[in-house]
């Protein structure tokens, strides 16, 4: 598969392209663009924007671009009729770009094998692992005896937290684990999937800028990452290009034309394509 490409064996990945990556936000069955912060139970989450075209229309527009990795992420909680209207749009993605998008939200080892079949290339985890806010070793072995670890991506989405630092946020990005976003989390974990998606949740879906400090923490990642939250300009993409060194991807939201941003996705295909 393509994510494997730029792999070396035996120690590690050597990265040195930013790809972009595509995405498609799922919430109550339609394509939507939220701030991350308000995802709860308790009121309606905040809406940046509500696509005209479903699911399916966004697959094969990166399928005719050429663009693999993206993902499609199922914002609503597991078990409620939302989520399985998410789930429907979801299916409609993936069958219209079979092997070429990624899956998220509510993925555990009961429905991964199911996701994959259904086309997706990855299954995205983050709440499943974790138990009482602690990384689940054996939930991880689970998972990985269902999908295998080329299969995965483990969701890495953190917050700022009273130290400073950042922690890994489950849950819809509501809980705090005790898990501490750094490189030696980032080792730790790289044996068990295939790359990693971390979203800035403080900053996601409000075009405000990105957060320079996650995206200097990811780059000291083994493996493949993707970076998302508060891009809003080529700036920005070229800033998380050269904190990186080239070494992380980006993904770019709200701010993006296609979801009723004032940054062309055209334009960002070009810089990106450029840097190659």
């Amino acid at each position: 598969m393509a994510y494997q490409e730029n792999r070396t064996s035996g120690s590690g990945v050597s990265r040195t392209k930013t790809e972009f990556r595509p995405c498609i936000d799922i919430h109550d069955g339609q394509v939507k663009q939220i701030v991350g912060s308000t995802l709860n139970d308790k009121a309606a989450a905040t809406e940046n924007f509500v696509a005209a075209h479903d699911a399916a229309y966004y697959a094969e527009l990166y399928k005719a671009d050429g663009l693999r990795g993206g993902h499609v992420i199922m914002l609503n909680r597991k078990g409620t009729p939302e989520y399985e209207a998410d789930k429907a749009a979801a299916f409609s993605a993936l069958k219209a770009y079979p092997g070429g998008l990624q899956i998220g939200g509510g993925i555990d080892d009961t429905n991964a094998a199911a996701f994959l079949e259904a086309g997706a290339s990855h299954v995205i985890v983050t709440s499943y692992v974790f138990c009482n806010g602690e990384i689940c070793y054996n939930r991880l072995d689970k998972l990985r005896s269902v999908a295998g670890p080329e299969h995965i991506v483990l969701d890495l989405s953190c917050r700022r937290d009273a130290e400073g630092g950042y922690t890994i946020v489950t849950d819809r990005w509501q809980k705090f684990t005790d898990a501490k976003l750094d490189a030696g989390l980032l080792g730790d974990l790289s044996a068990w999937c295939d790359e990693f998606l971390v979203h800035a949740v403080d900053v996601e879906g409000k075009v405000s800028g990105i957060e320079e400090d996650v995206v200097r923490i990811v780059k000291e990642s083994p493996i493949p990452v993707t970076y998302a939250g508060g891009i809003s300009s080529i700036a920005d993409l070229e800033r998380i290009r050269t904190l990186s060194d080239g070494r992380v991807n980006v993904t770019v939201g709200s701010a993006l034309s296609l979801f009723g941003g004032n940054l062309d996705y055209r334009e960002v295909l070009k810089c990106i394509r450029s840097w190659s």
